[in-house]
Formats: C-alpha cells, sequence, structure tokens
C-alpha cells in the first residue's frame, strides 16, 4: 500500500473511531439520565422524599424508619423500576417496528397492536375467562400477547396478500386500530360496572399495581428480546438504505420482518399487560435516539429503549407533581406530552428536509 492509501485508511480509522465514541458517549449519557429520572421517580410522589433518603433507603434500608422504608421498598420502588422497563420495552419495539415497514409513524400504539392487547385483556375481565386452570393473573397477560401476535401477523399477511407497499401496512394498521376500538367498545357496552372499570383502568395506563414480580417478567421479556434484536443490527441498518439493497447483500427481508412483529407483540403485550396502553412512547422515543445517533442500529436500539425508559420515567414524575396529592394515569401524561413533543420532531425534520 502506498503511503497516501496508509494515511487515507488511517485518517478512516480515526474517523470511525470518534464515530463510534461520540455514540457510545450519547447511549451513556441516555442511561445516566434513566438513571437520575429513576431516583428522582421514587423520591417524588404525595410523600416528598429527599434524594439523599431514597439512596440510603435503597443502600441502606434499615437506617431509615419503617414508614419510609415501606414507602420506598414497597411502593416507589416497583412504581418507578416498572415505568423504567414498560418505556425500554416500548421504545424498542418502536424502533424495531419503524426499521421493519420502513415507516416513520409506524408504533405498537398507531399501529393497533396495543389495542388488539387491549381486547384480549378485555375479554379475559369481562367474561371470566379461564383456560387449562390458568389464574386471571397469568391468563390476562397471555390473552394481550396472543391478540396483539394475532394483529402483527394480520398486518403483514394482508399487507403481502394484497400487495400493498410497507407505506400502505399503516393504513391497515389504522383501520384494525379503528376496528378493534370498536369491537372494546361493544364489550364494555355489554360489561358490568366492574369490569367496565377496570376496562377502563387498563386503557388510561397507570403504573399503580406495580409490584416487584410483574417487574420482575417485564424485565425478562426485555432481557430475552434486546439479544435478538441486536443480533438483527447490521440487517436492520442495510434495511434502512432500501429493501432491494438489503436483499442483495443477502437479508432476508420477509423472515426478518415477521420475526420482527413478534418480537414488537411480546414487548407490548409484556409491556402493557400490567399497566395497560401506554401511547406514544413508542413512537417517539426511537425518533429522538435516531436525531442522537443515527440510523446504525447497534447504538439506536439500545438507545431508543433507554429514550422509552427516560420518557416514562419523567412521565412517571410528572403524573405525581401536575396535580398536588393526585396521582394521574401515566397513559394520559404520555398522550398530553406526547403530542406536541412529536409535532416538534415532525416539524423539525420537515425544516432539515426542506433545508438540504
Amino acid at each position: 500500500m502506498t503511503p497516501t492509501g496508509e494515511s487515507e485508511a488511517g485518517g478512516l480509522a480515526k474517523a470511525y473511531r470518534r464515530f463510534v465514541l461520540r455514540r457510545v458517549l450519547c447511549v451513556t449519557a441516555l442511561a445516566v439520565a434513566a438513571v437520575i429520572a429513576l431516583l428522582v421517580d421514587v423520591a417524588s410522589g404525595p410523600a416528598m422524599l429527599g434524594l439523599q433518603d431514597v439512596v440510603k433507603g435503597l443502600w441502606n434500608p434499615e437506617a431509615l424508619d419503617a414508614g419510609t422504608r415501606v414507602i420506598i421498598q414497597d411502593i416507589r420502588v416497583p412504581y418507578a423500576l416498572m415505568a423504567v422497563v414498560v418505556g425500554a420495552c416500548l421504545g424498542l419495539a418502536g424502533a424495531e417496528m419503524q426499521t421493519a415497514l420502513n415507516n416513520p409513524l409506524a408504533s405498537p400504539y398507531t399501529l393497533g397492536v396495543g389495542a388488539a392487547a387491549t381486547l384480549g385483556a378485555a375479554l379475559v375481565i369481562v367474561f371470566n375467562l379461564s383456560l387449562f386452570g390458568l389464574a386471571t393473573d397469568i391468563l390476562l397477560p397471555l390473552s394481550a400477547f396472543v391478540f396483539a401476535a394475532a394483529a402483527s401477523i394480520l398486518i403483514l399477511v394482508l399487507s403481502r396478500t394484497l400487495g400493498a407497499s410497507v407505506h400502505s401496512v399503516v393504513l391497515f394498521g389504522i383501520a384494525l386500530l379503528f376496528g378493534i376500538n370498536a369491537v372494546v367498545g361493544l364489550i364494555q357496552f355489554v360489561a358490568d360496572a366492574e369490569s367496565v372499570q377496570q376496562i377502563v383502568f387498563w386503557t388510561m395506563g397507570s403504573l399503580a399495581r406495580a409490584t416487584m414480580d410483574k417487574v420482575a417478567i417485564v424485565a425478562l421479556v426485555l432481557a430475552i428480546c434486546l439479544p435478538f434484536s441486536l443480533r438483527n443490527a447490521w440487517a436492520m441498518t442495510l434495511l434502512r438504505s432500501g429493501e432491494e439493497q438489503a436483499r442483495s447483500l443477502g437479508v432476508a427481508v420477509e423472515r426478518m420482518r415477521l420475526l420482527v412483529l413478534l418480537r414488537v407483540s411480546l414487548l407490548t403485550a409484556a409491556a402493557m399487560a400490567f399497566v395497560g396502553e401506554i401511547g406514544f412512547i413508542g413512537l417517539v422515543a426511537p425518533h429522538i435516539a435516531r436525531l442522537m445517533l443515527g440510523e446504525d442500529h447497534r447504538f439506536l436500539l439500545p438507545g431508543s429503549a433507554l429514550a422509552g425508559a427516560l420518557l416514562l420515567s419523567l412521565s412517571s414524575i410528572a403524573s405525581k407533581l401536575l396535580v398536588p396529592g393526585v396521582v394521574l394515569p401515566v397513559g394520559i401524561v404520555t398522550a398530553l406530552v406526547g403530542i406536541p413533543l412529536f409535532i416538534t420532531l415532525i416539524v423539525g425534520r420537515s425544516r432539515r428536509g426542506a433545508a438540504l
């Protein structure tokens, strides 16, 4: 190799190292921000606690009085951790879905996957279904997953059968969303008052019923899905450059898309099984991560999960502070915050596109 070639190769290697370092620092910053938000979430609430008390309660619980210890360990910590793991699941699911369908509006919420999970839960709640002797606490999230997976597969089958482009998948999803919401409304109409209250609680989204066992289940699903997502990071990065180019480089696009939608179904069902419908996290978090990290999915996927965890933690904090003495359903807060944030992202992207 000539000296000129060696210098060019060295320059490229140095530029690549800077590229990787910047993104590692961005992912680290998101992780640190998520941890800080977690601690603030534990500290906030009707009984305000200092961060020092929170750290002490987590590190050395015996140093606190019994009342404070119960508030931190039995109420605040499960609540805050559930916000982190649910937000991470939805952020990761949104990033994968947007890439697999090549559509920035794709998310578990906008394509009806979340609504399908709600339908599965509503059927168990209203009709008190039982299967193989399973308890309701087990059957409800299982039913949510089955319906979410069925919705994802239905969208994919319809788009492929009718020969539609990936952009039309969003239209199928929106139609499915309205159809499922109509069915859920019909179920509410024939249900008794107690069942209606449970369904309404589900559709609002709330972290109030979080326990460490439920947090562990959602965290386990996230821990199972994330390595498989990262394993396909290069293929998904190639897919962003176009389906034909990805196929020419050996990516099995249809197979990958099916596996992505199954992972999205599992992540969405696990996230919503215990807290109900949470909107906009799966839509907004990937856009924030993409602005910070670009399209390299080695960094975009964990960045989207961390951005989702951060957003839902911040929403959880806001839900406890907006109305003094009252904890609002976090799903309401994510909608109130997510709509203007998403509009801001769209306007920003439009302006950058016009500038180019």
